[in-house]
């Protein structure tokens, strides 16, 4: 998997969500680096990172694993956002002696039910050969239904080619994986390290039904509400976000 390094220090893990790449929580990393090692990374299909045709969690986590490999790395705090929290969740479960701390933003160690058939709709369908710019990108993808907002952030992904554009992520190996994604397969493990669960006060993506699943598996948990935000908490009040996950960190690094 891709990955940039900055800072030293005890080491942080970023991962990102759906459909992002590893500049999504750049702002934490900024505000990180200074006093820690700080790896963000590109998740397989995403970024520059390996193009899979149905990747698993077990393919995130063996990719995380070989960072560490890489740059022999002893333990790490590690901090995702949706999917990329998910991806954390699961490496705490598959490998706990590697993990200092886990911080969830705005996901539990659950199924989902299908939320981007439309996002997806909206990204197979926009003829990516003839457009001729982003504005005529943006228009329909909002056209298709999605909101402003997640338009400009899925249009980060396309990137201009000496024939037009194309995409940085892998669509169709996104679309194909879905269903691995959405679905949490671990079910008989427990991670007894700090943990923190992160939530949009607006979003719907973790609440009291999330509860038992998530002391069951991590019940070393803390959970935090930031109001005002929704699945995007760390984009829309970023100092709050990052003030929160920094003294979480803090608070459990014992190098």
């Amino acid at each position: 998997m891709n990955y940039a390094v900055t800072g030293q220090g005890s080491t942080v893990i970023l991962l990102h969500g759906l459909f992002g790449n590893l500049d999504n929580l750049k702002a934490l990393a900024n505000e990180l680096e200074s006093e820690y090692q700080v790896i963000r990374v590109d998740l397989p299909n995403h970024g520059k990172s390996k193009h899979i045709e149905n990747v698993n969690f077990s393919d995130m986590t063996d990719g995380l694993l070989q960072i560490y490999n890489e740059l022999e790395l002893g333990q790490a705090h590690i901090v995702g956002h949706s999917m990329g929290g998910k991806v954390a969740l699961a490496f705490a479960l598959d490998y706990p002696e590697k993990c200092q701390s886990i911080v969830a933003a705005d996901i539990a160690p659950s199924s989902y039910p299908r939320r981007h058939d439309n996002v997806f709709t909206g990204l197979q369908s926009l003829p990516i050969e003839d457009i001729t710019d982003r504005k005529q990108a943006l228009q329909h993808l909002i056209d298709s239904g999605i909101d402003n907002p997640t338009s400009q952030f899925l249009l980060k992904n396309l990137q201009r080619t000496e024939v037009g554009f194309s995409w940085k992520m892998n669509l169709d190996g996104l679309f194909k994986s879905y269903e691995n994604l959405i679905k949490w397969p671990y079910k008989n493990k427990q991670f007894s390290g700090p943990c923190l669960f992160v939530r949009g006060g607006d979003s719907n993506y973790v609440t009291e039904k999330h509860r038992a699943d998530i002391l069951s598996q991590f019940p070393s948990t803390q959970a935090k509400t930031i109001e005002g935000t929704g699945h995007w908490l760390h984009a829309q009040k970023p100092t709050i976000f990052n003030r929160i996950v920094k003294e979480f960190i803090d608070k459990n690094n014992t190098d």
